[in-house]
């Protein structure tokens, strides 16, 4: 899909988000914790681009960062070839109308004193829309669209299950017709059931309103159903993209090689290697030198300790930051430089 528009939607460059340690008794910043430290990816108009990693790797963050919901660090974010790093407020509000984000958790990100009228009326009133007629019919409209009644707009979220609360949630995030939505991990806090619905509902909502998805999370299942290409996030930078189907059938960097041998197959007869990393993430207040990765890879060579490997192309469309396929290409490149020279 995304190689029929060269144009991305969304691009993402050098992305750092660092949190400030305080400590002493003046409580000035002793370090920092580098949750998202130079991530870059572009997200195509109509694709939708799986992020997955463990916990704690900085996805959400990163999701955050890119909606300025907080402050990035350092990096580019382009919408739409609009630099939005440096917009001032009214702008960002403006622009907030094109881009949405559906939160993790439907119990928390929902006013409980709201009732669901109010809930989904509110993103329409901030942007422009005061008719309140015109409010109500696109609140109906919208709570058919997500699979809920008319009636239930004077409900209150805790009359709800938590699949009904993330549809609010939904319909919340459609209201203004948004171009691109970050989905930070919907469907974690819900019944295996209630994921399949919603994961389905998101699809059909993509196909009838032409949205844009950034999908995060950390179940690897769920992301190969719903996406069309997949990121993979270690310690703040994503060091695998590609194509779904490539991603899951000829993985390249050995944290995915783990990551997916951890998948359990539903066919008791096939038999598949267990990966099993060594030693537990490290912290991103101090992350190792070199690839950060190196401390549990058990491929690891003396260069991934010193130095860091950039994200680069391997193959056509896939992306990796691995030693291992930088120093292929580089003779790769070498051998043909010979070759056109013999020439």
């Amino acid at each position: 899909m995304q190689q029929q528009i060269k144009k991305p939607l969304l691009e993402v460059k050098g992305l750092k988000k660092y949190f400030p340690i305080k400590g002493g008794v003046f409580g000035r910043t002793v370090g920092e914790v580098k949750a998202v430290d130079g991530l870059s990816f572009n997200v195509y108009e109509g694709e939708i681009l799986g992020i997955v990693g463990e916990s704690g790797c900085g996805k959400s963050t990163a999701g955050k960062a890119i909606l300025r919901l907080i402050e990035p660090s350092e990096g580019s974010v382009r919408f739409e070839d609009e630099e939005i790093t440096s917009l001032g407020a009214e702008e960002m509000r403006r622009l907030w109308r094109d881009m949405q984000i559906i939160f993790q958790d439907p119990y928390a990100s929902l006013n409980p004193r709201h009732t669901v009228e109010k809930i989904i009326g509110e993103p329409l009133l901030i942007h422009g829309n005061t008719s309140k007629k015109e409010r109500k019919d696109r609140i109906k409209q919208l709570l058919e669209v997500v699979g809920l009644n008319a009636y239930h707009a004077s409900r209150y979220p805790h009359q709800f299950s938590g699949g009904q609360r993330q549809r609010i949630g939904i319909a919340r995030a459609l209201a203004n017709n948004p171009k691109l939505i970050i989905c930070d991990e919907p469907v974690s806090a819900l019944d295996v059931s209630v994921q399949a619905q919603v994961l389905n509902l998101m699809e059909e909502l993509r196909d009838e309103f032409n949205l844009t998805y950034v999908f995060i999370a950390h179940d690897l299942s769920v992301v190969k159903h719903i996406s069309d290409r997949v990121g993979v996030m270690y310690l703040g930078r994503m060091v695998e993209l590609t194509d779904k189907d490539e991603l899951y059938d000829n993985p390249k960097h050995p944290y995915t090689q783990a990551l997916l041998s951890a998948v359990p197959d539903p066919d008791p007869d096939i038999e598949k290697e267990r990966i099993i990393l060594k030693g537990d993430v490290p912290s991103p207040a101090d992350p190792p030198s070199g690839c950060t990765f190196h401390t549990r890879c058990p491929v690891a060579m003396d260069i991934c300790k010193q130095v860091k490997p950039d994200f680069l192309p391997i193959e056509d469309n896939h992306f990796v930051a691995c030693h291992l396929y930088h120093e292929e290409q580089q003779n790769i490149s070498n051998n043909n430089l010979v070759k056109e020279g013999a020439r």
